[in-house]
């Protein structure tokens, strides 16, 4: 295991951009936790104020509103930069294709120029979905994927896959201190209930009485890994030694519908449906192989379904009918 102690860590700077998303935030509050004075950078496209109100007052907590794909600086010294920022959902990159390129692109370049200037290790969020329609289950790092470049998704998956070549770019040409982790399907507490990926949808479908949406017959896979287990995946890679991608989410793999019955299950309700044509390059399957994650990180997830999906519940109840979250 190459993770260095989190002791010291004590008094260190991060700075994280898209800070107001759902795993940013989580993950600010980590660092927070764990002694580190943190600056979040967001334009709260996609992120909302209300994931960071709790941290007002916090003395080692900065907030800056602005626009990463355009140039920024903080001050001070800077031990970490991740770079969170993107749009993360397929309802927010198809509407907003433009931004969601400019993240993995302009911005990429300048959260590595920020952690170039300031001597900084530099993390950025990629994701499982560099790996397309994949033809390879489960999806070792290896993988190079199968990515349609011109289809409705792709300003999401070419715009990290970017973010990536742009990183290992630094590495190689500057020496700077880059990692790589590659998010799979993550849920929790802060998801927006209208953000289209399937557990707000089905959460909230089911908190309003609703039939749970099924696109196509339900049959393709994912894998769900909750959000503090993913955020100690991501703290641990940005300590150790690798600079290789490594993969950070939940082996354990359910069919949609599969995941539409346990909703159901924890709402005592009978599970009721509505089939919806399958989206274009909807992947078929996806599992992360996490064998690099246990080896180098000494990490895999400890926090089980039934626990996670039962918080994650409790926080969309406040939240019913609600379309600005």
């Amino acid at each position: 295991m190459s993770v260095k102690p989190t002791s010291s860590q004590q008094g260190k700077t991060a700075v994280v951009t898209g800070g107001a998303g759902f795993v940013p935030s989580h993950l600010i509050e980590r660092l927070l936790h764990d002694g580190l004075k943190v600056i979040a950078l967001d334009n709260f496209v996609t992120g909302h104020p209300r994931n960071l109100a709790h941290l007002e007052g916090n003395e080692n907590f900065r907030f800056i509103e602005h626009d990463v794909s355009l140039p920024f600086d903080v001050e001070g010294p800077v031990d970490y930069v991740f770079h969170m920022a993107s749009p993360a959902s397929p309802i927010d990159y198809v509407k907003i294709p433009i931004e969601t390129l400019k993240a993995g692109s302009y911005a990429s370049h300048n959260a590595l120029d920020l952690a170039l200037a300031k001597g900084a290790t530099y993390l950025v969020a990629s994701t499982s979905e560099v790996y397309g329609d994949p033809e390879i289950h489960p999806q070792p790092e290896t993988y190079w994927g199968n990515v349609n470049s011109i289809g409705v998704r792709s300003c999401y998956d070419e715009a990290k896959r970017y973010a990536e070549a742009a990183t290992m770019a630094y590495h190689r040409a500057h020496g700077l201190d880059t990692k790589i982790v590659r998010i799979f399907n993550t849920y929790g507490p802060r998801m927006r209930l209208d953000d289209g990926r399937v557990v707000p949808a089905f959460i909230g479908q089911a908190l309003r009485g609703e039939p749970m949406t099924l696109f196509g017959d339900g049959s393709q896979t994912r894998s769900f890994c909750y959000v503090s287990d993913l955020v100690e995946g991501i703290w641990r890679l940005a300590r150790s030694e690798t600079h290789e991608p490594v993969n950070c989410g939940n082996p354990h793999e359910m069919t949609i519908r599969q995941f539409a019955e346990e909703i159901a299950r924890h709402f005592g309700l009978e599970l009721n449906v509505v089939e919806q044509p399958l989206p274009p390059d909807d992947p078929k399957v996806r599992k992360p192989d996490i064998t690099r994650a246990k080896a180098v990180l000494d990490w895999q997830p400890v926090v089980p379904f039934d626990e996670g999906i039962a918080k994650t519940i409790e926080y969309f109840r406040g939240f019913v009918g609600s379309t600005s979250h």
